[in-house]
C-alpha cells in the first residue's frame, strides 16, 4: 500500500515537474522573441542601420548556384498560399469530420484567420519595401514582415503543438519536431536566399508568429477551460431539468 502511494506521488510531481518545465521554456521562448523583435524594429526602423541586411545578402551571393536555387524555390513554395490555405483547410476538415474534437477546429479557424490579419497589419503599418534586386523576379507586396516566414512559423508551429498533445511515440514525436523546424527555417532562408525579403524580414516574422502563436493559444485554452468548468455545466443542467418537466 504503502509503495503504491510512493508511486503515484512520484508520478505525480514529475507530471507538475514537466508542466512546469513547459512553462519555463515557453516564457524564455517569448522573452527571447519579443526581445529579438524590438532589437531589430530599433536598427532598421529608427537607426537606419541596414548593414547586417546587406552582409547577409552579400554572403549568399556565395552560395548561389543553380541546385540551390531550385532547393530554395521548393522550400519557399512550403511557405507559399498555395500550400498553406489548402493545409489550414485539410486540418479543419480532419478536426471537424474525423476527430470530433471542436476545439481543435475552433483553434485552427481562429489562430489562421487572426494571424493572417495581424500580419497584413503589420506589413501596412511598417510599410517597407521589398529588396530591389530579386535573384528571380520581382515580387509584390511589402516586405516586413515577411509573410512567408509569419504565416508558416505559425503554420508548422501548430502542426507542432498537436504532435506535442496528440503524439505518443517519443521517437516519432522527435522526428516531427525536427521535421517541422527544419521546414519553417528553410522557408525562411529561402526568401533570404532568392533576395524578396531581408534577413531582419524574416526574424521579424518568426518571432511575430511565434508570439502571436503562444498568445492565441494561451487565450484559446483559458476560454476552453471556462467553458468546461463553468459554460457546459450550466448548460448541462439546464437541459437535464428541461427534459425532467417534459
Amino acid at each position: 500500500m504503502t509503495r503504491r502511494i510512493k508511486f503515484r506521488i512520484k508520478k505525480v510531481w514529475e507530471a507538475v515537474a514537466l508542466v512546469s518545465l513547459e512553462l519555463v521554456l515557453v516564457f524564455i521562448a517569448f522573452v527571447i522573441s519579443l526581445s529579438v523583435l524590438i532589437v531589430v524594429i530599433r536598427e532598421i526602423f529608427y537607426n537606419k542601420d541596414f548593414s547586417v541586411d546587406e552582409q547577409v545578402f552579400e554572403y549568399m551571393q556565395h552560395h548561389v548556384t543553380d541546385t540551390n536555387t531550385a532547393i530554395m524555390q521548393g522550400a519557399s513554395f512550403m511557405g507559399s498560399r498555395l500550400v498553406l490555405v489548402p493545409a489550414w483547410l485539410l486540418l479543419v476538415v480532419v478536426f471537424y469530420f474525423i476527430e470530433k474534437n471542436k476545439w481543435y477546429v475552433i483553434k485552427v479557424i481562429t489562430i489562421s484567420l487572426s494571424t493572417l490579419l495581424l500580419m497584413l497589419g503589420l506589413k501596412y503599418f511598417f510599410n517597407r519595401p521589398r529588396p530591389l534586386i530579386p535573384l528571380l523576379k520581382q515580387v509584390p507586396g511589402l516586405s516586413f514582415p515577411s509573410g512567408h516566414a509569419f504565416m508558416s512559423f505559425v503554420f508548422y508551429g501548430m502542426l507542432v503543438y498537436i504532435v506535442y498533445i496528440e503524439v505518443k511515440s517519443k521517437w516519432v514525436k522527435a522526428f516531427l519536431f525536427f521535421l517541422l523546424t527544419v521546414i519553417t527555417f528553410s522557408i525562411g532562408l529561402s526568401r533570404v536566399y532568392l533576395r524578396v525579403h531581408y534577413a531582419s524580414d524574416v526574424i521579424a516574422g518568426f518571432c511575430f508568429g511565434l508570439l502571436s502563436l503562444i498568445i492565441l493559444l494561451w487565450l484559446l485554452r483559458r476560454i476552453e477551460k471556462y467553458n468546461e468548468k463553468v459554460i457546459a455545466p450550466s448548460v448541462n443542467t439546464t437541459q437535464a431539468e428541461h427534459k425532467s418537466v417534459l
